[in-house]
């Protein structure tokens, strides 16, 4: 299958991008990934520069393959990374766009790397439990209501791969943070340090310039892992009973 590229360029964050055209043969059966990599190699066999692109796992895991593909971050399926899309999601002839994910908080590095260190820093503010538990116990040891532990379990599927940002009209970061808040304070080993931590990573997250959430749902419907909104509804919750001194859990 023939497929026309639009992709985007841009050697460093002072640079000013562009959309460059490139023709490549592809197989239904690649991955979006596995496309890209024959499109660096026709490139590199022309001594012209390769197209930067994060990936790693390529299983659907690390959340490092951030694309935005025809507007669409993390391309055209539903609950797929751009390392699980498939060339036969598109057809003969089509020409297909991939841009980075475009937030304040995410500055380009190159092409379509992006600095998603803003994350990192939000999970240092407060992503984890301090708490000595003392000896890890067996997993069957604490009785835990099965709607609370798959509760945090959903929320703990979220792989920071930032499409919620590049899918929110405002570029807010409520979704992957209310995922961290949720998964680490449901659970009675984090519900102690709960109050502290929903201020200290919404306060992370509004400094590092993510805008405010406007609750189109966006962010849940282009969620590769399909994170539940209710989790910022959770989020917000928690952040007002800490201020208030009433905070309370699921």
């Amino acid at each position: 299958m023939k497929i026309h590229l639009k992709v985007w360029r841009q050697r460093n964050g002072e640079s000013k991008g562009y959309l460059e055209d490139h023709q490549v043969q592809a197989d239904e059966h690649m991955s979006f990934l596995e496309m890209m990599d024959v499109l660096n190699e026709n490139l590199v066999s022309k001594k012209e520069t390769p197209v930067a692109f994060e990936h790693d796992c390529r299983e659907g895991i690390c959340g490092s393959c951030n694309m935005v593909i025809n507007g669409q971050p993390h391309g055209p399926d539903s609950g797929t990374t751009t390392c699980q899309l498939h060339m036969r999601s598109f057809k003969d002839g089509d020409t297909i766009v991939v841009e980075p994910w475009r937030a304040v908080a995410f500055p380009v590095i190159k092409d379509l790397v992006v600095d998603r260190s803003s994350f990192d820093r939000i999970i240092q503010a407060g992503g984890y439990v301090s708490v000595n538990t003392g000896q890890a116990q067996d997993g069957n040891a604490i009785p835990i209501e099965k709607e609370r532990a798959s509760f945090a379990m959903n929320a703990a599927e979220c792989i920071g791969c930032g499409a919620c940002v590049a899918a929110c009209p405002n570029a807010s970061a409520m979704l992957f943070t209310a995922a961290k808040v949720a998964h680490l304070g449901t659970m009675p080993q984090g519900e102690v340090e709960q109050s502290t931590r929903v201020q200290s990573m919404v306060k992370q997250m509004d400094l590092e310039g993510f805008g405010m959430c406007s609750n189109t749902g966006a962010c849940e419907a282009e969620c590769p892992k399909e994170i539940s909104i209710t989790n910022i509804a959770l989020m917000n919750r928690q952040y007002a009973g800490s201020v208030l001194g009433s905070e309370k859990s699921v």
